[in-house]
């Protein structure tokens, strides 16, 4: 083991971390399921999601369950081996072709921004076309790449962690964006995989992490992760990171992508580009860290990407999912009275949504509670482009390219 910047590195406790997504054949009578953590739930609750239908891994991407530009790609394979074996009726190859063409067709448009997962649907279909033999042996075969994938995704990762562990200097400091840890790809990570990867080589003393409004995936999961694995960070409000730039306190930007244009413009998490300009101004390099299926060379620049809109709700106020234990005898027998017949939800003023439910140490609880006036007007992008002069380097599994070589890769 590396043991650069310090008399003993430390080692990443990544064996603390599930794996976000995974294949569970079919037993006891039940139909094969794509089985994914809820990301929604997070950092309380680890529920395991079952999707039993392409409708469902939909629902569960649609609704941020399942998030993470790489992990959708995988998503989307899967899915497609879901569709194939629980929901295909056709008893002939062509009909199933067509079928399976249109289900790809579906889940690529699922969320527009992210080109990975248009890219695990097209590798997909087009894999299944290339196919001879019954319809049996297709199914079996177009199941077995999908699984070959998700092998394929965690190698790339860590391939991707040890190629940027490269641009640290000892005893680093960075900065990240958004959740772009294990749980946003099938294993380990990709700008999160950098610090994996250089936190055992002593390069990593400390790691910022913004917030990333609205949704907290910065404050819910990456905090969540990089504790878990016993790295050291410090979770700040989005505007803080420049004022934390000034004074000297970042020595890079780590942040990954959902899609990168033939120029080099990527498109991340809303917030990534107010982060270029003040890294860009304070001198800090800021490294976008993504695989080699996040660049679209089809689109010319950032003005091509289609950006997603997400619901007003988002900002309008907060969610929150939890379990909590009651402290008295009296509070247990109140809430087991209101659960006794199972999942219990409240109609309240102002739109405030609660539930809460019996479960195993606890009472789950789900709740959004708004903070702003009834009808406050909401602009609520998910994404926005950081243009390729802001960009220091592309991290991917294959080496480091500064923006102007991206036409060789």
């Amino acid at each position: 083991m590396s043991e650069v910047g310090s008399e003993k590195a430390l080692r990443a406790r990544l064996e603390e971390l599930p794996r976000t997504i995974w294949w569970e054949a079919a037993s006891s009578g039940d139909r094969p399921a794509v089985c994914l953590i809820d990301q929604t739930r997070l950092p309380f609750r680890e529920d395991v999601r079952r999707c039993h239908t392409l409708e469902d891994v939909e629902g569960a991407i649609q609704s941020l369950a399942l998030r993470g530009a790489p992990v959708l790609g995988v998503a989307a394979a899967l899915a497609l081996a879901l569709w194939s074996e629980n929901e295909s009726g056709e008893t002939d190859v062509d009909a199933w072709l067509v079928g399976l063409d249109i289900a790809a067709a579906r889940i690529a448009q699922v969320r527009p921004t992210a080109v990975n997962l248009a890219w695990g649907a097209e590798r997909m279909r087009a894999f299944a076309h290339t196919l001879d033999g019954v319809l049996d042996e297709r199914k079996a075969a177009i199941l077995d790449f999908a699984l070959r994938l998700v092998d394929e995704d965690e190698a790339v990762n860590r391939a991707l962690g040890a190629k940027g562990a490269e641009l640290l200097k000892p005893q680093a400091r960075v900065l990240t964006h958004c959740n772009t840890g294990s749980l946003a790809t099938v294993f380990f990570g990709t700008a999160l995989g950098v610090v994996y990867s250089a936190y055992d080589q002593g390069r990593v003393s400390q790691v910022w992490v913004c917030e990333t409004r609205p949704l907290n995936q910065g404050g819910r999961l990456t905090t969540w992760e990089l504790m878990r694995a016993g790295i050291p960070c410090t979770l700040i409000a989005d505007d803080a990171a420049a004022s934390l730039m000034a004074a000297g306190e970042v020595d890079a930007v780590l942040v990954g992508a959902d899609r990168i244009c033939a120029n080099g413009d990527a498109a991340n998490k809303i917030g990534t580009l107010a982060l270029a300009i003040a890294a860009n101004h304070y001198h800090v390099p800021f490294y976008v860290c993504a695989p080699l299926s996040t660049f679209d060379a089809t689109l010319k620049d950032g003005s091509q990407i289609p950006i997603e809109r997400r619901a007003s709700s988002e900002l309008q106020g907060f969610g929150a999912s939890g379990v909590v234990v009651p402290d008295s005898r009296l509070i247990a027998t109140v809430l087991s009275a209101v659960t006794g017949k199972g999942k219990r939800s409240f109609k309240l003023k102002e739109g405030h949504r609660a539930s809460i439910e019996r479960v195993t140490g606890g009472y789950a609880f789900d709740t959004w509670l708004r903070t702003t006036p009834q009808k406050t007007r909401v602009y609520n992008p998910a994404f926005d482009v950081t243009p390729a002069s802001l960009i220091s380097s592309f991290v991917t599994e294959t080496g480091v390219y500064a923006p102007h070589e991206l036409e060789s890769v």
